[in-house]
């Protein structure tokens, strides 16, 4: 498909940035207590003033040719840099795009209220205000779970709009005769009650982002932007508002390109209602991406940044992330369902606080870098293989010594740094290693036994396994000494 027009970024004038209020704020890492590095390219949040005089907090990123637009529904603009899934789909945005993000009305830094017609003429008013106040003639729009509001805004000012990308969206949440997709209007009920209820924790977690349950970093990170997002009363009566819309009729006058992009496991809005999208809007393309997550920034977000940049600018550039030859540590608490059913669930949230404590601070000691907790274990990452070693064999140690049984993996290759994360084959390998291993055991792979010949570790053979998913048999060796 050739590549979809947009207007050239100008910059608002001098009038216009005289209105605008700049906002600055430290950071605060709940989990640590600590204030963690601030991000250097941590967009500004500025204020543009709607028709009606409300004042909408935005941001702006990216030097890219083309003009975008980012239709989020509730999570507030000030703290999605902080998840690195989100900044690494940003930073993807920003290299062929002007991007601009906004809060909602009553949505984090932003006025008014939340309920105020989603989708209707006071939100498209926002928008213009919006992109006004930025400079946009004629921007693509990209919705994530937004659809109701970016095809309201798109047919009713198609003037405005050069494309638009639907991410895991639909145009109607509620079950109808004639629509088999969704849910029953008592099983809508049942969620805003139940939103009423659990808002600001992590209760619908598994539904939205499964890959990510068991992260705990995200999971502190995920209720604390429900929180700022709004109170329970104002978002259930949000989310209420944004299910029983029905765009369904709009979707034949949507005069734009239209990509559709579904993940085919989504939990939250079943691959159906992306299909009858696509079937029902002239001319659009649909993607189907395997994954159950339903956030655009939560599993694999390059393939969905690809198929965005394709469709927008007839091409695609890939990832950019550097790549680095890192020694890699996983760890994992032996029977560990067990034991909590064994000492209790306040006993076992003691005990795994002095585990947490007691890895972090081996991680400390020997320079090795946390990547992110594993549900019982942690991945991290170390500059030399030795040092990886050693940390294992410390935490194991320490491990017994206040009545756990861990396991640990270790191996060296090259990762994908991904801001605050890591990816790539080494740390699926690492990973598949540290699932072989038995208690108390450090397991390494074939690669780390060869790096570190001359060196005081002894190793034992342990022959050869069949890594799950992995292609081949690998050598593996326990560490003894």
């Amino acid at each position: 498909m050739p590549p979809i027009a947009g207007s050239v970024a100008r910059s608002p004038d001098h009038s216009t940035l005289a209105n605008l209020l700049y906002i600055g704020r430290s950071r605060q890492d709940d989990t640590s207590g600590k204030l963690s590095e601030v991000v250097a390219d941590l967009p500004v949040t500025r204020y543009t003033r709607s028709a009606d005089g409300t004042n909408i907090a935005y941001q702006m990123s990216g030097d890219g040719a083309l003009d975008l637009v980012f239709f989020n529904l509730g999570w507030p603009i000030d703290l999605l840099s902080e998840d690195p899934s989100f900044v690494r789909v940003r930073r993807r945005l920003d290299s062929f795009s002007r991007t601009l993000w906004f809060d909602l009305r009553g949505i984090g830094a932003s006025e008014g209220d939340a309920r105020e017609g989603i989708p209707g003429e006071i939100f498209n008013s926002d928008v213009l205000a919006l992109i006004n106040a930025v400079g946009f003639e004629q921007p693509a729009v990209v919705a994530s779970g937004t659809g109701p509001m970016a095809i309201h805004f798109a047919v009713t000012h198609p003037e405005r709009v050069s494309a638009l990308v639907l991410v895991n969206c639909y145009a109607h949440f509620v079950r109808e005769d004639d629509y088999p997709w969704g849910f029953s209007r008592e099983e809508v009920e049942g969620r805003v009650a139940a939103i009423r209820e659990t808002w600001g924790t992590t209760r619908n977690l598994e539904m939205v982002a499964p890959s990510r349950v068991a992260d705990e970093r995200f999971r502190a990170w995920y209720a604390r932007s429900t929180r700022f997002g709004g109170g329970p009363d104002e978002v259930a009566d949000l989310v209420r508002a944004s299910y029983e819309a029905d765009v369904r009729p709009l979707l034949s006058s949507i005069s734009v390109p239209t990509l559709v992009i579904h993940r085919e496991g989504n939990r939250f809005v079943d691959l159906g209602a992306g299909q009858y999208l696509a079937e029902h809007t002239p001319g659009a393309k649909l993607v189907v991406l395997p994954g159950d997550d339903h956030l655009i920034f939560v599993g694999d977000t390059d393939a969905i940044v690809d198929e965005i940049e394709e469709f927008l600018t007839g091409a695609r550039t890939g990832a950019e992330g550097e790549v680095v030859p890192t020694a890699v540590l996983f760890t994992d608490i032996v029977s560990s369902t067990e034991n909590q059913a064994r000492l209790g669930a306040r006993e076992w949230s003691r005990l795994t606080d002095r585990h947490d404590a007691m890895v972090r601070a081996a991680l400390s000691h020997h320079r090795g870098r946390e990547v992110r907790t594993t549900g019982d274990g942690f991945l991290a990452t170390f500059g030399a293989t030795g040092r990886a070693i050693h940390c294992a064999v410390e935490i194991l140690t320490s491990a017994k010594d206040i009545g756990l049984d861990l396991r640990a993996g270790v191996h060296t290759g090259e990762v994908e740094m991904r801001g605050d994360d890591i990816a790539g084959l080494a740390v699926n390998i690492t990973k598949r290693i540290c699932d072989l291993a038995g208690p108390c055991q450090v397991l390494v792979s074939e690669t780390v036994r060869i790096n570190m010949v001359g060196s005081e570790i002894k190793f034992e053979d342990r022959g050869e396994h069949q890594l799950k998913g992995l292609p081949g048999m690998w050598r593996l060796h326990a560490v003894t000494g």
